[in-house]
Parts: C-alpha cells; sequence; structure tokens
C-alpha cells in the first residue's frame, strides 16, 4: 500500500498540472479582464465589483491616468481611446500582462510549487492568506455536514434496503423525496422565517460564525456560540443533500442482499446482524464511499455558496465566486488550485478506505 500511495503522491503532479494548464487558458479567452475593468472604472463605467479595488492603488492610478490622457490614441482595449498607451502599458504591467502567455503560465507553475498563489488584484492580502482566510466557514459547512449526512444515511439506506416495501420504506422514501426536489437553499429560507427572526421565532443568528465578542468568551461558551451560529445552515445543507445518499445506501443494500454468498450465509445459521454486516456490508459500501470524494468537494464549496450567501458567511464558495465576477485571476487560480488539491487527496483517502473497508482490495496489483 506504501507505494501505491507513493505512486498516486507522484501522480497528482501532471496532474494539477493538467488542470492549471486548462484553466489558464480559458481565462486567456474570457473577455472584460482586470485591465479592461480599471480603464472602465477610468472612463467613468465601473461597476459595483469593480469598487472593490482598494483606495490607495485605485486613486492613484485614476489620478496618473487622468494626468496621462491623450487624444486620438489606440489600443486594443475596448473603451482605451484617450488614454496614452504608455499608461495601458503600466496598467498591463501592473497585472502582469506584459509577459508572453507561456513565461505567466511557467512563472505561475514555479510559484505554485512553492504554495506561493500571488497576490489579489483588488485585496491588499495574499491568495493563500486570503484562502485561509475564508477556509474555517467552508471547513465547519463542507466538514459537519457531511459528517452528518453520512451517520444519517448509512443507519437509514441500510434499515431501508432490510425493510424493503414496508411502511417504514414507503414513508421514509416520500420524506427523502420531499429533501430530494427542494433545494438547500429554499430551506434556508424557510429556516430562516421559522426560527431567525423572520417571523416566527428569533433564536438563531444570521451572520457569522461566531458572535462579535468572541475573543472575551471562555472555550465552552465559544463551543456553543460557534455551534448556535452554525445550526440552521447545517441543518439546510443535510436537509437536501442526505436524500441521495440515503438511496445509493439502499439500492447498494439490495443489490447484494439476494446473492448467493448471502444465501449461504443464511443457510449456515447465522444471525442476520451478522449477515448484514459481516458479510454484506464491505460489499455494498464500496460504491457509497467511490462517490465520498465528489460528495465532499460537493458540499465543501459547490452546495456551500447560496448558503453562504444566505447566512452571510463569508467562505470560500462565496469568494470563488468573487472572484470569478470581478476578474480577479491570482484568487480564481489559487482557489482552483486548492480545490483541485484537496481532491486529488480526497480521492487517495478514499483508496485507502477502500481497502480498510474490503482488505480483499489490492491496488499494488495493477497499474495506477
Amino acid at each position: 500500500m506504501a507505494n501505491y500511495i507513493l505512486k498516486r503522491l507522484l501522480f497528482m503532479i501532471p496532474t494539477l498540472l493538467g488542470i492549471m494548464l486548462v484553466s489558464f487558458a480559458i481565462i486567456q479567452f474570457v473577455p472584460g479582464g482586470p485591465v479592461e475593468r480599471m480603464i472602465a472604472e477610468l472612463q467613468g463605467h465601473g461597476s459595483d465589483a469593480t469598487a472593490r479595488i482598494s483606495g490607495g492603488s485605485s486613486s492613484d492610478m485614476a489620478a496618473g491616468a487622468m494626468s496621462s490622457q491623450s487624444t486620438g490614441q489606440n489600443s486594443q482595449y475596448r473603451g482605451a481611446q484617450g488614454l496614452d498607451p504608455e499608461f495601458i502599458a503600466e496598467l498591463e504591467a501592473m497585472y502582469g500582462f506584459d509577459k508572453p502567455a507561456h513565461e505567466r503560465f511557467f512563472q505561475m507553475v514555479g510559484n505554485y510549487l512553492r504554495f506561493d498563489l500571488g497576490e489579489s488584484y483588488y485585496r491588499d492580502i495574499s491568495v493563500i492568506d486570503l484562502v485561509l482566510e475564508k477556509m474555517p466557514v467552508s471547513i465547519s459547512l463542507g466538514l459537519w455536514s457531511t459528517i452528518i449526512i453520512y451517520f444519517i444515511s448509512i443507519p437509514l439506506g441500510i434499515k431501508k434496503a432490510v425493510k424493503d416495501g414496508q411502511g417504514f420504506d414507503i414513508w421514509s422514501s416520500a420524506m427523502i423525496f420531499i429533501g430530494y426536489a427542494i433545494p438547500s437553499f429554499m430551506f434556508a429560507i424557510l429556516l430562516i422565517i421559522l426560527f431567525a427572526g423572520g417571523r416566527y421565532w428569533d433564536i438563531f443568528p444570521l451572520r457569522g460564525i461566531v458572535s462579535d465578542n468572541w475573543q472575551d468568551m471562555s472555550t465552552f461558551r465559544l463551543v456553543l456560540d460557534y455551534f448556535w451560529h452554525m445550526t440552521l445552515p447545517i441543518i439546510a445543507m443535510v436537509i437536501s443533500g442526505f436524500a441521495g445518499l440515503t438511496m445509493l445506501t439502499k439500492n447498494s443494500f439490495l443489490d447484494e442482499i439476494n446473492k448467493q454468498y448471502v444465501l449461504t450465509a443464511r443457510a449456515k445459521g447465522l444471525a442476520e446482524k451478522r449477515v448484514l454486516y459481516g458479510h454484506i456490508f464491505r460489499n455494498a459500501m464500496l460504491i457509497v464511499i467511490a462517490g465520498f470524494p465528489s460528495a465532499f468537494l460537493a458540499i465543501f464549496f459547490t452546495g456551500s455558496l447560496l448558503i453562504e450567501v444566505i447566512f452571510s458567511l463569508d467562505g470560500l464558495g462565496l469568494l470563488g465566486y468573487e472572484s470569478i465576477i470581478n476578474r480577479d485571476y491570482p484568487v480564481v487560480l489559487g482557489t482552483l488550485y486548492v480545490f483541485a488539491l484537496i481532491g486529488l487527496v480526497m480521492t487517495l483517502i478514499r483508496d485507502i478506505v477502500y481497502v480498510y473497508v474490503d482488505p480483499r482490495i489490492d491496488f499494488e496489483a495493477r497499474k495506477v
């Protein structure tokens, strides 16, 4: 197993390189980059997103632009008429677009190998510090939601498989279909209306993962305050997230229950629990484990975006979305690099759990 883990770690390098190459190439063709946005702001057409530019650099650049305007000179950027080409060149140099694309890519790769993800265009902070700043929110949402979903879905799916066609299976399926049909943000809005002062009870807060005075709290009070803030967002994500995994678990167990080795185990007089958890479980859980990395990443990043917006939680999902809107390319590529790295690590963890659940699996006997 150690050799397999080493091979997979080495295989991550070309995989990450391919992901970053494709992402970097796509960005080169996206219209409305940072230079265009700065020009639009200087020409009086800036958007709310551009207003996020830090005050010092934006005002200095604006003053320099207005003082260096010239007439009738063309530029490759739409809306740049009337601006000095030298000033446009300064803008390109400031954002790193004064070099050829291939040179910028290899420079980025070299920096990423040192885990230097660059600086945000519009925030006075490095990308790695920005990611670390937002990480606790996304970890809180993703980790707790995933744990709770798995602890609910697997036992529920097993019981539904055992009680297939009976009353418990029917009424629980109705609840599951409701959870599957209604998106998480709709549940979030309903929870706010009911329990966060929307119309009925004002029990839970609506902003942040801790209160403003958390520095003054004892450890016990801080833990209680943390879960007090996280209750509604996690419930909203769990309600809409457990349905698919429950049905996957049920169907996986149903596929195994009627196989010959199960009938043989029962014929030998083994207790039903021994048959269920000693024989069926390891085979039925393989497909559930296979979907863990994608499920975790979907909850960790994609699924939490609207929840972060609704509950005013400043996490990685919201950061990635705002970075794309603002064309903050260092943050876009940096967060994508972190997401891809976490995804590859989760895939490796999945394979290790495979071996733990079913020792018959031998990854070293096949090629990576």
